[in-house]
């Protein structure tokens, strides 16, 4: 059996788990990578790896679902994702403004992480949220009709809600 660091253990310990309860059918790779994003932040290369060994896919068939997806992050990011939508309909009410504001605001551009691991601020293309934007997603919360004092107060009530706990 291959020797693997103590981080490599743990982390095949988690996709064990999170495996543990699926059939070993490739009908099932999309519910093994998602709770994967939840559980560990991002598919890391070793994950990509586990589910092409465990769902008898090649590397580069789960590799390809992984970045058609773009919900699935290959690198891990910050402890509180911020998205804000860029799509037509919030660009007509001041999204790209909105965009310049948070990206001042958190010292970061779109796509980084703040250099405290704090937030990653991401553009996405479509929250659903047309008639209310601009939109911004927290976590699993979509805020509409965004402000840049709105942006500051959810981003602050979301770090600091993730840093107590």
């Amino acid at each position: 059996m291959p020797h693997h660091p103590p981080q490599a253990e743990e982390e095949l310990a988690v996709l064990d788990a999170l495996l543990a309860d699926l059939a070993p059918d490739a009908e099932h790779l999309l519910p093994f990578l998602h709770r994967v994003q939840e559980r560990l932040g991002h598919v890391s290369p070793a994950a990509i790896r586990y589910a092409a060994h465990a769902f008898n896919l090649s590397r580069a068939e789960v590799y390809g679902v992984v970045t058609f997806y773009g919900d699935f992050r290959e690198s891990p990011v910050g402890d509180t994702v911020v998205q804000l939508c860029m799509a037509e309909a919030c660009q007509a009410v001041g999204c790209r403004d909105l965009a310049t504001h948070a990206e001042s605001s958190l010292g970061v551009q779109l796509g980084e992480t703040t250099r405290d691991g704090r937030v990653h601020l991401e553009a996405v293309y479509c929250l659903g949220n047309c008639a209310l934007g601009p939109s911004v997603r927290i976590g699993d919360d979509v805020h509409g009709r965004v402000t840049a004092a709105a942006f500051d107060t959810l981003v602050a009530a979301a770090t600091s809600t993730r840093g107590a706990a």
